[in-house]
């Protein structure tokens, strides 16, 4: 390969791969911070779908989830009737995990009641970090925490307001795609493009 081959190559985070998928959301989704609230509860329902499972498998179904999901709009998923979300769980479109899909509806709910309380969902989630990513520096992925200190505090209110599916855990992996961290690596390309979305 010569050097101009070469330096076209970008520098990625190791965990997408070079599968297509993943690379398109690591390029172009993941670490962008997200304040549009359908946006917001879609990453909600996903990460909560993914618990358990890898990335990729939710990414492969995330078409399945918006069209089934009605593009997740939480008003019409908060009025699922229980047959609804029965039908849902026949689907292979989506991850068919009973308390998962039952999730969704408690989760629109709780989604709901803090739009009402606090204007938006975006006031609220991006509250707990003062309204600016947090810009992390890491230079490997060993590096990078499953947790933080802000992902316990945002899992703990969102379990007392009702909330499931929303543990320290995959209320961090929430955090890095959202972009309310931006957890790209150093050598990474988008670390850099990243910061500049602040």
């Amino acid at each position: 390969m010569n050097k101009k081959a070469m330096s076209s190559i970008k520098k990625r985070c190791d965990w997408c791969g070079d599968d297509p998928l993943y690379v398109a959301y690591h390029d172009t989704e993941w670490g962008v911070p997200q304040y549009d609230d359908r946006v917001l509860f879609e990453f909600l329902i996903l990460e909560g779908a993914q618990a358990g499972l890898s990335w990729i498998t939710i990414l492969r179904k995330r078409n399945g989830y918006r069209d089934l999901f009605d593009h997740f709009d939480a008003e019409k998923i908060a009025r699922y009737s229980d047959k609804k979300l029965d039908t849902l769980l026949q689907n292979p479109k989506i991850a068919r995990n009973r308390l998962k899909v039952y999730g969704a509806r408690k989760n629109a709910r709780a989604f709901l009641d803090i739009q009402q309380e606090r204007g938006s969902f975006s006031n609220y989630i991006w509250d707990f970090v003062d309204g600016q990513p947090i810009q992390n520096n890491w230079r490997s992925m060993l590096s990078v925490p499953p947790t933080s200190s802000i992902s316990e505090q945002i899992s703990k209110d969102m379990k007392k307001r009702g909330f499931t599916f929303a543990g320290p855990t995959i209320m961090y992996a929430y955090m890095q795609a959202t972009g309310m961290v931006n957890d790209h690596l150093q050598d990474c390309f988008r670390h850099t493009e990243c910061l500049s979305m602040t």
